[in-house]
């Protein structure tokens, strides 16, 4: 049982972190989407990438401590939690945003972008529901 709440506990850990940067990133596509200047470009494709590149590691990590989870309470326990393969929907969802957003870094970075700030402080909502989704199906487990 302590090794599935180390488990449990990193894998949180690792969520936090994760979602400091996904929280963040697209409110700097909102600034880069706004300047026209060119040393502020710069500066905001520096900030942008290095962001990206720090997060990802935890990305990695809450997948990693959360199929670790899964796998020490073992097969019958992931076949008889429904709620689980329901909060799986929004988490690879996630996963794909997380993706979406080097592509969204990559049109930066090559001065390509063609989107508005009104597109990315919409985008960056999107996480924020997606996450509310999976922490309601954490604690509340509805039986379905």
């Amino acid at each position: 049982m302590t090794t599935i709440l180390v488990y449990k506990a990193l894998h949180i850990f690792f969520m936090v972190a994760w979602f400091a940067g996904i929280f963040y990133l697209p409110r700097l596509f909102v600034y880069h989407a706004m300047t026209d200047e060119k040393p502020c470009s710069a500066m905001l494709k520096i900030m942008e990438r290095r962001l990206l590149y720090f997060v990802t590691p935890f990305a990695i990590l809450t997948a990693v401590f959360g199929v670790l989870l899964i796998t020490s309470y073992g097969r019958e326990w992931f076949r008889a939690n429904l709620w689980l393969h329901y909060k799986l929907i929004p988490v690879i969802m996630l996963y794909f945003y997380h993706a979406y957003c080097f592509k969204l870094l990559a049109d930066f970075k090559h001065d390509r972008n063609q989107r508005s700030d009104r597109f990315y402080r919409i985008f960056n909502e999107f996480p924020v529901i997606l996450l509310l989704i999976i922490i309601l199906l954490a604690i509340l487990k509805p039986v379905f």
